[in-house]
């Protein structure tokens, strides 16, 4: 294990409930909710089983899903008090609750603060009214200005939210717009997905009925543009390709991701990675819940190869910022494998995709259209 992966660890946590389906969306996620306190108990004796995953301190705790902050604040609480008794958490930790605009109300905040929330990433997706009902949202655009104030009131500081780009109905000039929302409610982090449409999900099944207009790559890539352009001009890093950060506001937690560190993932389909395996855990609450009364945890695992490392490691850090430090990939993996990326870069930087800055690859605002295709053929191939 690398020196880098006993520095910190993070823990994240999935609530698997929404109160309804939105349409583009293919995570785990369950609408019927009358198990949820059974799987809170059920978390936290996952993470008592998983005590011994990593030694190191942690200093990030994210709740994703599905949507946290529909669970009561009380029965949260309750399980990072457990999660602090099993590990060695940072007095100073990161802990983010992903949260819903129509969930915030001046009760839940001071409850969340009590239970130790210091970020909230608020599921936003867009300010226009109907773009959010397009995506089958649970809230309005009124709901969502109001729940970004009456956050900030209650005093907290650090908040992301997510945006949407690229929807059937965002025209450019609405895009404008939203950006220019971020910019005036003072918001330090923004996530900015273009619209993807996944296998299976009810945005999928009512594109091929001819139900919704098909997404336009061209439109999208317009919108990125857009948006690196006023990143530029707003005081925002773009520190990874779909993430954007007042100087000093990064997240932590997904940080750690991005630079290869180690951390835990509990609840159902959940991801884990110690530097040498990568877990996750079934998709099946049902299952979950049974494997968990009987003592056992349910997940499958994949060793690492090197190739695995050296792929992981080029695709992660290609996508940020700093870009791929030439020089760590020579001190883990040897010369020649620097060498080799080095090489297959050449044509990268001659078309001005990818730009080197002492031994760091690094991706152009024109490159970053092309990121996965980029460290796809960087990867290396088993002969």
């Amino acid at each position: 294990m690398s020196n880098i992966l006993k520095k910190m660890a993070g823990i994240y946590i999935h609530i698997p409930y929404c109160k309804k389906a939105c349409h583009y969306c293919n995570f785990h996620f369950s609408t019927t909710k009358y198990t949820v306190s059974e799987m809170l108990e059920s978390i936290g004796l996952e993470a008592a089983l998983r005590k011994d995953y990593f030694r190191e301190t942690v200093h990030t705790i994210y709740f994703g899903g599905g949507t946290p902050s529909i669970v009561s604040p009380l029965e949260l609480q309750l399980l990072i008090e457990k999660i602090k008794a099993i590990y060695q958490v940072d007095d100073q930790s990161e802990i983010t609750l992903e949260v819903n605009p129509d969930d915030i109300s001046r009760e839940n905040l001071a409850a969340w603060k009590t239970a130790g929330f210091n970020r909230l990433s608020i599921g936003i997706q867009s300010f226009y009214e109907p773009d959010l009902k397009w995506m089958n949202r649970s809230h309005n655009a009124v709901q969502a200005l109001r729940a970004i104030e009456c956050a900030q009131e209650f005093g907290f500081e650090n908040i992301s939210i997510d945006l949407i780009y690229g929807t059937p109905l965002l025209t450019d000039e609405l895009w404008y717009k939203n950006l220019a929302q971020v910019a005036s409610l003072n918001i330090p982090h923004l996530s900015a997905y273009a619209l993807t449409v996944e296998p299976k999900t009810p945005l999928d099944k009512m594109i091929t009925k001819g139900k919704a207009a098909a997404i336009q790559p061209q439109k999208q890539a317009e919108q990125f543009d857009i948006l690196m352009q006023w990143a530029s001009t707003s005081n925002f890093e773009h520190y990874e390709i779909s993430n954007f950060a007042k100087p000093g506001c990064r997240s932590k937690h997904n940080s750690n991701y991005w630079q290869g560190i180690a951390y835990l993932g509990l609840g159902p389909s959940a991801h884990s990675f110690d530097g040498n395996t990568r877990q996750w855990n079934i998709a099946n609450n049902a299952l979950y819940l049974q494997s968990l009364k009987n003592g056992q945890l349910n997940y499958e695992e994949e060793m690492l190869s090197r190739e695995n490392k050296i792929n992981e490691q080029l695709m992660i850090s290609l996508r940020t910022n700093e870009g791929i430090d030439l020089e760590k990939l020579k001190i883990v993996f040897g010369e020649e494998e620097k060498i080799r990326v080095e090489q297959l870069a050449i044509p990268w930087i001659k078309h001005h995709h990818l730009y080197k800055n002492e031994d760091h690859l690094i991706l152009t605002n024109t490159g970053k259209h092309f990121a996965d295709g980029i460290a796809a053929d960087l990867f290396l191939v088993k002969g």
